[in-house]
């Protein structure tokens, strides 16, 4: 969150109009995560699919009642709150699924049109938005709850094969602002002062970044809004230019090291509930950070995600502290084994 801040005040040209908002939704978020981490985890398993049911309804209101930002419809206004029920239903279905195959060790394949309803539901929903981010996120995230409760790899062949024969019709379906991502992430010298222009100018920030850095306040692409987006998905991009290749490591390293404790929590977790949850909240974070750096990169094409914990945003920053605190209170708690009547 420092980093965030450091980045953010730069992004304003060394104001705080960036800066000083952020602080307070971290304050906010990490309330968030002490007051999550001290739940016991019974309530979560006793109330993740109401949970669910809640954000999906959230979710379902954005498509008619939501307020419309950059030619998307996926922020609900709720008296002075703006949030994005997306970024909530990423958490909530993972803990929904978390249920079911706990409540259902069975792998077979009827078991598995329950939880594939779960996922494939609010991804379709959030690809009506449009927001085809977040839809690979959510998606990424299920077929990862897939794998980590046991499904036979012969589905993942079989899942795979059915994508790859539909993706001419899907291509169909996409926006043409989306269609010009994939065209330009292929090759961005075809438009580079238009659908291309935002790759370009990410690649020469983090390329002119070098070794150590241009130093704080002192990128170019940034100062003089070249840098498309650099408070929000584009932040890594500053924080290549201004600091380098030293300082894009360094916030590798804690993300490495954040994902590393979650593991040493699912390490020690003793019920199939509790590993679930902390494997696919930490698969969920870690897609987030690997997909916004990858795509500032331009090695995915281009897609609405900001990088976690950093990017200017408060939907995104609550959800993933949020989840860290669900983290915890999985991690922290000491229960007997209960039966499945007692757990509902």
């Amino acid at each position: 969150m420092a980093i965030s801040l450091l980045l953010l005040f730069s992004a304003g040209g060394g104001t705080g109009q960036w800066c000083w908002k952020q602080a307070l939704r971290f304050v906010c978020g990490f309330s968030a995560m002490l007051l999550f981490a001290a739940v016991p985890v019974r309530f979560w398993h006793r109330f993740a699919y109401g949970l669910y049911a809640i954000s999906l309804l959230a979710l379902l209101a954005t498509s008619f009642l939501g307020v419309i930002g950059m030619g998307a419809q996926r922020w609900l206004k709720v008296g002075f709150i703006q949030f994005q029920p997306s970024e909530f239903i990423r958490i909530t279905s993972i803990l929904a699924i978390a249920r079911f195959f706990s409540d259902n060790p069975s792998v077979a394949l009827k078991n598995l049109l329950t939880p594939s309803l779960l996922i494939m539901v609010p991804v379709l929903i959030t690809v009506k938005q449009p927001d085809l981010g977040t839809a690979m996120l959510l998606l990424a995230g299920g077929v990862g709850m897939f794998f980590l409760a046991g499904v036979p790899l012969r589905f993942f062949y079989s899942a795979a094969l059915v994508c790859c024969c539909t993706v001419p019709f899907l291509w169909t379906f996409l926006h043409d602002y989306q269609k010009n991502r994939i065209l330009m992430f292929l090759n961005p010298a075809l438009d580079p002062l238009g659908a291309g222009y935002h790759i370009i100018q990410s690649k020469i920030a983090i390329g002119s970044g070098g070794v150590w850095g241009k130093g704080f306040l002192a990128g170019t692409q940034s100062s003089l809004n070249f840098l498309p987006e650099k408070q929000t998905d584009f932040i890594f991009t500053l924080l290549s230019e201004e600091f380098g290749f030293l300082g894009v490591t360094l916030l590798v390293f804690l993300y490495c090291l954040l994902i590393l404790m979650n593991l040493s929590f699912f390490s020690k977790a003793r019920y199939p509930f509790d590993r679930l949850v902390i494997a696919g909240l930490t698969l969920s974070f870690s897609l987030y950070a690997t997909i916004n750096i990858a795509m500032v990169a331009g090695l995915l094409p281009v897609v609405g995600i900001p990088l976690p914990l950093v990017s200017y945003g408060g939907t995104s920053l609550v959800t993933i502290m949020s989840s860290f605190g669900i983290v915890l209170s999985v991690a922290l708690s000491k229960r007997k084994l209960y039966s499945k009547n007692q757990l509902t």
